[in-house]
């Protein structure tokens, strides 16, 4: 037969029994149902649900990560939330103390780092956090102990002077002339004077303070303090809950920053030259998504300064049976080198030692520096994040320096390659948890408009829709095509819709948009 023919050709030089049995054979001509249209869409990331890489414990070097791993298997909790817990920790240790110079110069970065863990109730944020502070309760116990007899002596001494200086003043005013006035004065004079300063305990870290009390405690103890929590109070007293919802933020923010502190009010001063303030927080999701819906907290940058760590929960995967102790040489381990890393604190203060980057450092640093600048822009990647990404350099390299003093100890003089190649690491894997993050936080618009675009589909049942039906069908939240455009382009990345062009007969074809069949079923 040729190529130019049809059944009536085929049933003449073959027979009827054929044609029947090509037809039989036919394809059938109904469109694809949707159980046939489901396996060629991958699973969707709705919008405030995204999906978030597991952050390994071997992004720590040596005696850090053998402990997270020992922590995290214990408490059989996600390994994100001993990593995290464990850099609060040693920022803790060794901020103020030094700094890191990225590129050798006047610009550096204080090693301050906070930390903040969601984590729903009930899963064991406490014992992860027990873990890993129990060398530092230790730490303070025992110079606390050390220190007994020379702050009840100090105290004593304190108190009698005092007194005498509390009886001069009544002596002063009662002087029958000035020769014996100003002889009391001088005496009032050598009382304070001689007055020794009061001796303290030193404090590594609180848990729950007001912000007038934290700057206390960073004038008493050494231009620095961490808080590290499982409880939202410190949230709650950001957010001004104390003080008629008139949040006190600077001492935060100068904390992280390093920049001078100076408080003169009446009855209170606070004089730092260098704070150092960080934190090591595992909250609920809830509470962080309720207190932190303050709009000054992302205008100021305060929700910017955190690393945020998103994994999914274990919950209902746990095996209730096993029982995993830490190891007694692992746990002895972490507590050694922290207990070096914290020799002479307490002491004079001085100014921090400076790390500069190994030019092999500084080169992958700078790579991923300009490699975030490029994506932040007006239609990038990280668009709705630039406030967190553009400090994500920073972040970096303040990590690469902790990690190059954990592994190197207290001489370390450069931050080295290997250091820094384990922060970039970290710092990648950190964004897509702090778009997580900001999901959650309802401060990612973005993510709002697309979710309500996602509802809309969903309320009409709609397997496609054209740009202009989205448009005009929430024309109160998208004035603009742009504002609709990025949304729409949020969706597809996430696997929820996929742009077509619906062919028009005569006219241009119409930019439409088909909506995964699991979304809508979701």
């Amino acid at each position: 037969m040729s190529a130019a023919t049809d059944f009536n050709d085929l049933a003449r030089l073959v027979s009827l029994d054929e044609v029947r049995h090509q037809v039989h054979q036919a394809a059938p001509t109904s469109p694809p149902t949707e159980a046939m249209e489901l396996p060629s869409w991958p699973e969707p990331i709705l919008p405030g649900t995204l999906r978030t890489p597991a952050i390994p414990c071997d992004v720590l070097p040596t005696w850090m990560g053998a402990m997270a791993q020992a922590v995290s298997e214990s408490t059989q909790t996600p390994p994100a939330f001993a990593v995290m817990s464990c850099l609060a920790v040693l920022a803790t240790v060794l901020h103020r103390r030094f700094e890191v110079a990225p590129f050798g110069d006047d610009y550096t970065e204080p090693l301050a780092l906070w930390t903040l863990s969601a984590t729903p109730s009930g899963t064991r944020k406490s014992a992860v956090l027990n873990a890993m502070l129990g060398p530092l309760v230790h730490w303070e116990e025992t110079l606390r102990d050390r220190m007994r007899s020379t702050i009840i002596r100090t105290s004593a001494t304190r108190a009698v002077a005092k007194k005498r200086i509390e009886r001069l003043l009544q002596d002063a005013a009662k002087a029958k002339d000035e020769s014996e006035r100003e002889g009391i004065r001088n005496e009032i004079a050598r009382e304070e004077t001689d007055m020794p300063d009061e001796a303290r305990a030193p404090r590594l870290f609180t848990g729950d303070t007001t912000a007038e009390r934290l700057q206390a405690l960073l004038v008493e103890h050494g231009e620095r303090m961490a808080v590290h929590s499982d409880e939202s109070g410190i949230f709650l007293i950001m957010a001004g809950i104390y003080n008629g919802g008139a949040a006190n933020i600077d001492v935060f923010l100068q904390g992280h920053a390093g920049t001078p502190m100076r408080v003169d009010r009446a009855g209170r001063t606070a004089h730092v030259d260098k704070p150092a303030l960080s934190f090591g927080l595992l909250l609920q999701p809830d509470v962080l998504a309720d207190v932190a819906s303050s709009r000054r907290f992302r205008a100021s940058g305060l929700l910017a300064r955190f690393l945020y760590a998103m994994p999914a929960s274990n919950v209902g995967r746990r095996d209730v049976r096993k029982h995993t102790p830490i190891p007694a040489d692992v746990r002895d381990d972490y507590k050694r080198h922290l207990f070096g890393l914290l020799e002479g604190v307490p002491g004079p203060l001085a100014a921090p030692k400076v790390l500069p980057l190994s030019d092999a450092a500084r080169g992958v640093w700078l790579d991923l520096a300009e490699e975030i600048e490029r994506q932040q822009g007006d239609g990038g990647r990280y668009e709705s994040i630039s406030d967190w990404t553009g400090k994500l350099p920073g972040a970096v390299a303040r990590i690469a320096a902790l990690l190059e003093l954990a592994e190197m100890g207290l001489a370390s003089q450069e931050v080295s390659q290997v250091a820094m190649e384990r922060a970039l690491r970290l710092g990648r894997l950190l964004i897509p948890h702090a778009q997580a993050a900001f999901g959650l936080l309802g401060t990612d618009a973005i993510d709002g408009d697309a979710a309500a675009i996602l509802k809309w589909a969903r309320a009409g049942g709609l397997a496609e829709f054209t740009r202009r039906e989205c448009q005009k069908a929430q024309e109160g939240r998208f004035r603009s095509v742009e504002r609709l455009q990025k949304a729409l382009d949020r969706l597809e990345h996430q696997d929820v819709v996929r742009e077509f062009k619906r062919p028009n007969r005569g006219a241009p074809a119409t930019t439409a948009y088909r909506v995964n069949p699991r979304a809508l079923s979701t």
